[in-house]
């Protein structure tokens, strides 16, 4: 049987670069395997900890919310720290499969914003149609109040008649298309005003760089705010995640030899 090298809190806390609390926190949810005690009450880690610790860091790098991706990162953390290290595998593979439809959704997006700032729409926008808010919300099977919280957050501005009503054209409607199919692509509202302000600057410029960049000037910068590439990174990450359980299993398998 392989010796086995024993760590302090103190030890994990500097071999992983974290405070001793968040060690005691990782613990305390589970991410890691609880560790043994002696007598004096103190904890002792092995090396499968230290690795348990690198995969949830792993895991958790990139705040990736949309359609539980977040929720499923920490599914996998957990399952992984019981030592269900085939369902771990498994898991892991759900949730790379499960962002590459997301990196697939969020290029479509990109693709028909392309192909509707192009002009080339089957049905280009006829000059003569309006719609008020709730056919508008209707036509484009959103809610009244999404159309109300894309217009205050500036992604448009709808035109009024004579009695203050507000009126939504034909080309106010292919605007609107545009912004509905990439926040169904879960881009954030802040990244699509920035897109939309550089195009209206640059009508040549790079739509994947526009909506893809934060500015320096932004104070938070969420996932969202970049998605293809805090996809393409959660992604890389999970590779990882998959070569750490791997790992772990074969140290566990060692161990008891």
């Amino acid at each position: 049987m392989p010796t086995i090298t024993v760590y302090k809190t103190n030890d994990i806390a500097r071999i992983i670069g974290i405070h001793v609390n968040t060690v005691r926190l990782y613990e305390a949810c589970g991410l890691i395997p609880r560790p043994e005690r002696r007598s004096n009450g103190y904890r002792v880690f092995t090396d499968l900890h230290i690795e348990q610790f690198r995969l949830a860091r792993a895991a958790l790098k990139v705040e990736v919310l949309q359609n539980g991706l977040r929720k499923k990162a920490v599914d996998i953390i957990k399952t992984s720290a019981a030592g269900e290290y085939e369902a771990a595998a498994e898991k892991t593979a759900q949730y790379i499969r499960q962002v590459d439809r997301e990196i697939k959704n969020a290029e479509e997006a990109i693709r028909i914003t392309q192909h509707i700032l192009s002009g080339n729409s089957e049905c280009a926008p006829d000059p003569s149609l309006s719609f008020t808010r709730k056919e508008a919300a209707e036509c484009l099977h959103v809610t009244i109040d999404t159309l109300r919280n894309w217009e205050l957050n500036g992604l448009f501005t709808a035109k009024r008649r004579k009695n203050g009503y507000r009126i939504y054209t034909g080309q106010d409607m292919e605007r609107l298309k545009l912004i509905r199919s990439l926040r169904c692509a879960n881009y954030s509202l802040s990244s699509i005003l920035r897109m939309l302000h550089v195009l209206s600057a640059n009508p040549a410029a790079d739509i994947r760089e526009a909506i893809d960049t934060p500015g320096t000037d932004d104070d938070i910068i969420t996932a969202c705010d970049k998605l293809l590439t805090s996809l393409h990174e959660a992604k890389e990450n999970a590779y990882f995640v998959a070569g750490q359980i791997e790992k772990m299993k074969n140290m566990t398998a060692e161990t008891l030899q």
